[in-house]
Parts: C-alpha cells; structure tokens; sequence
C-alpha cells in the first residue's frame, strides 16, 4: 500500500476537526448513522469549547493510499504538541478560516512545519460563508508561501474536499526510512487501566513487531511488545501482526509509568546502536499555580485525581505544597492558562473535585549575595532581598486590522512591552512584534486585546529567555498575619496600584468580623496600601432612656475593650468565596 502521513495546522476554530471529519466519512471507516461532529475530540469539554485539546492519530484507508492523518490543537498553550505532531510526518495541510484570514497562530505553526522541512498544501476553509474573503486570504498566503495555488474547500458541506485529497497524494512525498534497523519515535501517549501507558509511534526504519524487545533511549528501559497495531477512528485500536517502516501505530508493552514512554523519545531493539532521532525536548512548564481542594477532608481525593490527571496529561508537573490559609494541596505547572483551565475543569467534571486556585505565576530565577542562583515559581519563596532577579520574557506577534494599532500598541507599551517589529500582510492585517515579560500577558491581556480590536486581534507568542528586573514581593496581610495565598512578585513600580487594587478587593470579599479587620499590603516590612473592615457592633446604649452621658461613656467604652481583646485573640476567617473570587476569576489589573 502506498502511505501518506500529514497533519492538519491552523489557527485556534478555523476548522481542523471539521476537515477531519469530512476525511472519515470519505474513507468509509465510520458508518453514516454513527457519525458525529467533531468526531476526533473525545472530551466533553473539546466539543463544547469547540477547540482540540489533544491531538488524535488516525489511519484512513482510502482507495490504494493509506492515509496517516494527526489532526493537531491550534491554541498557543499547545504549540508543543504541534511540534511532536509535525516531527512524525511528511506534509502538513495549513488550514485558513476564509472570513478571518492568516491569524497569529496560523503563522507560528507554519513556522514550525517549514523548520521540518515539510510538505506545505495551503487551503482556504469555510468558502461556502457570505462573508468569505477569499481573494484577500490567497493574497496573505501568497505573501508568506511565495506562488503558490490554494486549494478552496467548504469543510463543512464536503465542497472541495475531493480536489483536496488528490493534492495530497500529488504532493505529499512518501515517508522518509531512515535505518534499515527498528527505529520509531514517539510523539504522543495514553494511559489504559489494564494495559498501562499506550505510546503512539512513527516507524521510521524496520518493522516492529510483538515478542520484540524494545529501549527506551532515554530512559534506557527495556519492554518485550505484546501488541501492535493502528488507531482507526474514533479512537479504535487494531491490532495488526507488524508496524513496518513509514507506519504510524501503536504498541502495547505492559509499561506501567507513564513517564517511561516519554514523548518525544526514540524506540529502538534492545542492543541497538541506532542514534535516536533528533530535536525532541520536554515541555516545560509556563505558568505556575497552586492548586488546593475547597474541603481539607478532599486532600486524598484530590492526590488520586491529579494522579490519574497525570497519566493522560504529560505536560502538566505536580509537587506537594502546604498552604497556612489553604491547608494542603499541590503546586503545579502549566503550558498557558488555557491548559490551567482545562485541568481545572477535567478535575471538576471527571473526577467531581471543586478546587481553589491560587494567582498563575511565572518562574524567576535569582541570584542571591552569597553568589546562589535559585529559580522561583511560589512568590512566597521570593527573597526580600538579592544581588539580582530575572524574570522570563516573550516575543509576541499580534495581527489586527490597521484600525485598532493604537490603542493596541498603548496596552502593550502600558505592560512594559517594547515595540520590535512591525510590517504589513496582504494591506488589510498588520503584524506587530514585541518583547514583554511573561507575566504581563497572564492576566486578562488576551480578553483586552479581542476587547479593543472588537475580536479581531490575534496573538501568539515563543519564549525568548530571562531579563534582569527590579521585582519585589507583594505580600498581604490581615490583621497583621501574611496569608501566603495572596503574595505576588511585581515590579516594584507597579507595586503600589498591584497592593491598592488587591486590598480594596479583599476589603469588599471579606464578611465584618466581631472586631477589627485591617488588610496590608507590604514590601518586605514597608506597608504601601490598607484598607478597614470596622468591627459589627451592637448597640450597647440601647437599653438606656436618658441618664447621665458617663453611664452611656462607660458602656461603649467597655465594649471597645471586649473589641480590643477579641482583636487579640480573634481569627480571620477568610471565606473559600472569597479566595475563589479573587484567585480563580479576578484578574489583577495593574494599570489602573
């Protein structure tokens, strides 16, 4: 048979999913009645965001090609998982939403796909929509890819899709065999209750087949193969009696860790000297958060669902934590606050565990005067006092209609982002280039932007490396003891408005006390912003019908004291609402 392996890229809702369904139905491989939409993105929560969270192989036989099709996420969060995607094939289909045109991310994986040196087939979806600029989107694509022909299809009715399929067996070269030795890489896992970690493998060289005994290069763990096969969809695994070179498959292997089939990873024979495969690196993590059950009596509930978490979601990187006004619960890192999200809500509808969690942060790294280098990522942890703090930086690209770069390049500059790049696409879409810090685009910067280029702003952005900064930690305190859960790093010159705007909000979250509540921010010992939450007070002079005013005196002035020593000894009660409202949903505005 002759194969053909690509995969499908484009930016986030331009209709990736959608071209892959139409791929199905013309293969044949799902009968008409037991079709759905979105039929590769297994998870409730895909479908209903209408977006790919994890990326899906699928093998289509169609005629006397075999079609290897990865449809890939478009969120910038994922642009890791695209990269192990497009390492595995030889084409990739860069997929352009007709009535939005070459968007950020549309940019950022043809990147990617031309660093590989792939196949690029350039198509114009959604051609069938009454607001379809078709002309103006083949003139950007020409503008990026040079002379090229795109191929105009309507995913949705299936109009194009035929002409499409000839273009990929036309122009998509056979796979590349790269040892006459068993060699495959993998580029994605899953995790199966009765037969462990399933790897998802390209055959790059030989064939492998069961009774095999294969290494781990990495790791250099040795397995013997139980079974091989294909994933057809959705999802079905199908054992077959080898996987030959140019195959994309699976292997079953009894691996009982996850973290043994590591992505990105070659497999080879036990005692080969084959080199393994280049360019593969972890994804590290990009954001920082805690995360805490909202009952302690949940703690173990929690270990066991972000264990399971785990298995299926290798990018996620969890450590134990204990937090004074939280309890137990467990730091963990992130790909980008869409992932965060996702996490959030698997352990919520999955595994049916409502969690706090804590500010997203981001790494520092610190150089302390004894000469230590130290990387942060619990503000809390952040020195009061260093030689030197860095903090990580990106390069980010925003496309937006020429209408809306002023006040766009105000919020960046506003964000302590500099101006680097800036140059037309096709006389209708502008690309902006900036260096900022990572920080500054965690907070609600994306819902600015759609915000004030009214949705048709774009952006994307790639980790550029550490600048020094004057940074401080914000701590807050009640009544004088600091709740960790609230500390932050900022620059100090923003640490004013960051400590006044954090304060004025608890100030409204926390319910009056018996006594006196008094909210501070501070640097190190220096308070910069407070706020008061006056004591309830019951009316001791009620009972009293005229008199001497001393009577009335001595009776408010025996419930301050009552107040002053409740003061002493009373505890803050801050409710779970409280650090939901600030922590999960409020975005700290720091240019106010």
């Amino acid at each position: 048979m002759k194969v053909r392996n690509f995969t499908i890229i484009a930016h986030i809702d331009h209709g990736k999913s959608t071209l892959a369904d139409r791929f199905i139905e013309i293969s044949g491989a799902i009968r008409p009645e037991k079709h759905q939409e979105q039929l590769l993105d297994s998870m409730d929560l895909e479908r209903e965001k209408g977006i790919t969270i994890k990326m899906h192989p699928v093998r289509l036989n169609m005629g006397e090609y075999i079609f290897h099709l990865i449809d890939t996420p478009g969120h910038v969060d994922f642009s890791y998982e695209v990269s192990r995607s497009l390492a595995a094939v030889e084409g990739a289909i860069l997929l352009v939403d007709a009535s939005q045109g070459v968007e950020a991310q549309t940019i950022s994986n043809l990147y990617l796909a031309l660093e590989q040196d792939l196949e690029i087939i350039p198509v114009i979806n959604k051609i069938d929509l009454p607001n379809a600029d078709i002309e103006g989107t083949a003139k950007q694509l020409r503008e990026l890819l040079g002379n090229v022909k795109p191929v105009l299809i309507s995913a949705k009715t299936g109009q194009g899709v035929p002409e499409l399929i000839e273009r990929i067996i036309k122009d998509i070269p056979p796979p590349r065999i790269l040892s006459d030795e068993p060699l495959c890489l993998v580029f994605d896992a899953v995790w199966d209750d009765h037969r462990g970690a399933i790897p998802f493998v390209r055959v790059f060289g030989g064939e492998i087949k069961k009774g095999d005994r294969i290494e781990f290069v990495s790791s250099s763990e040795v397995f013997e193969v139980l079974e091989v096969g294909y994933i057809l969809p959705p999802k079905r695994f199908v054992p077959a009696e080898k996987l030959r070179a140019g195959d994309v498959g699976y292997i079953v292997a009894n691996i009982r860790d996850i973290r043994s089939a590591r992505v990105g990873d070659t497999i080879r024979l036990e005692g080969s000297k084959v080199p393994p495969l280049p360019g593969y690196k972890e994804p590290k993590p990009m954001v920082w958060a805690g995360i805490y059950p909202i009952n302690n009596e949940d703690y173990n509930l929690l270990a066991k669902a972000i264990e399971r978490l785990k298995l299926n979601d290798s990018a996620i990187t969890v450590s134990p934590a204990y937090s004074p006004a939280l309890g137990p619960g467990f730091k963990c890192g992130f790909l980008g606050l869409l992932h965060l999200e996702i996490v959030k809500e698997r352990l919520r509808r999955e595994f049916n565990v409502d969690v706090v969690i804590t500010t997203p942060t981001v790494e520092y790294k610190v150089i302390h005067r004894d000469g230590r280098e130290e990387i942060i990522t619990n503000p809390t942890d952040f020195p009061d006092y260093y030689e030197k703090a860095f903090e990580p930086y990106v390069k980010l690209q925003i496309l937006t209609p020429p209408d809306y770069i002023g006040p766009i390049m105000q919020m960046v500059i506003s964000r302590r982002g500099k101006q680097v790049g800036f140059h037309y696409l096709g006389g209708k879409v502008v690309i902006m280039e900036f260096e900022i810090p990572l920080s500054e685009i965690l907070y609600d910067f994306f819902d600015t932007l759609k915000s004030i280029s009214r949705g048709y702003a774009s952006m994307d952005y790639e980790l550029i490396g550490w600048r020094e900064g004057d940074l401080v930690r914000l701590d807050i305190l009640l009544n004088g003891e600091k709740v960790d859960a609230f500390g932050v790093v900022v620059p100090r010159e923003k640490a004013y408005y960051v400590g006044r705007r954090l304060v004025e909000k608890l100030r409204e979250l926390i319910p009056r006390q018996l006594f006196e509540v008094n909210i501070q921010a501070a640097i190190s010992k220096r308070v910069i912003a407070k706020e008061r939450i006056p004591p309830i007070r019951k009316d001791v002079t009620a009972k009293c019908y005229g008199g001497d005013v001393t009577r009335k005196r001595k009776l408010l002035e025996k419930q301050k004291e009552g107040k002053k020593k409740l003061k002493q000894i009373g505890k803050v009660e801050v409710p779970q609402e409280a650090f939901m409202a600030l922590l999960s949903s409020e975005k700290v505005k720091e240019n106010d």
